[in-house]
């Protein structure tokens, strides 16, 4: 059976360029133009790949996504023609994976949907090691076994990705990540797309973990280098 991807986009051009070239690597393409209609297809045909436009008449992709992420681990990738960090950052914190700014090239597109694919879904395989202990770091604790991450005692909503990127983090701290490593550490080695992805979802971490997001204690950018997890005390 071929792979579902569903294409929303009120720019009935756009939809015909991508379907074609999607259709000419083997997918089974669908397509929307408003929000509302691609929520329904979402519902109706369970894609494995969803592209959605963030600027859509009715419910606007933002909305969606949020809505998909409450029944759907479909993969996301957001378009926007917006160039700023904030559009990004939203959309990767409802449940986005990935972004592109338009315009973009179709082959980008159809590479990054590959990619995509071949990375797995949700926790990796593994149910008989033993259950990691959580980790502890002043008032933010990583329940690894239970999958959440807490600050104060109140559970903090993180998306898939964000928890894999705080867990990489936090799981050596002090040490120096480059976007590279955590592209491939996170994203998987395959991902084809812009290192700055990283930048974006350390922003989204950063207003959800840190006291004072604009000077962050925990999620440091080391200049020139890239990111390091700086502990508030030792880990427990």
């Amino acid at each position: 059976m071929a792979t579902k991807v569903l294409v929303v986009d009120d720019e009935a051009s756009l939809l015909g360029l991508v379907r074609g070239y999607l259709e000419r690597e083997g997918f089974a393409v669908l397509t929307a133009q408003d929000g509302q209609a691609g929520l329904d297809l979402v519902q109706r045909e369970r894609p494995d790949v969803i592209v959605l436009d963030v600027m859509l008449p009715g419910l606007d992709g933002v909305e969606v996504c949020r809505q998909v992420r409450l029944f759907s681990n479909a993969y996301v990738i957001m378009l926007t023609a917006r160039a700023a960090e904030i559009d990004k950052i939203v959309g990767l914190s409802v449940g986005a994976d990935d972004y592109l700014t338009k315009p973009f090239s179709p082959r980008e597109l159809v590479a990054r949907v590959k990619a995509m694919l071949r990375r797995p879904r949700g926790a990796t395989a593994g149910a008989d090691v033993e259950e990691p202990r959580p980790l502890s770091f002043g008032d933010l604790t990583l329940d690894l076994a239970g999958h959440r991450v807490l600050k104060g005692g109140a559970e903090v909503a993180l998306t898939p990705l964000e928890y894999r990127l705080l867990t990489a983090l936090a799981g050596s701290p002090g040490r120096v990540f480059t976007r590279e490593q955590l592209l491939e550490k996170v994203w998987g080695y395959d991902f084809y797309g812009d290192d700055h992805v990283v930048d974006v979802h350390v922003a989204s971490l950063r207003k959800k973990i840190e006291d004072d997001p604009a000077r962050p204690r925990l999620l440091v950018t080391v200049r020139g280098a890239g990111y390091r997890f700086e502990p508030e005390g030792e880990a427990r």
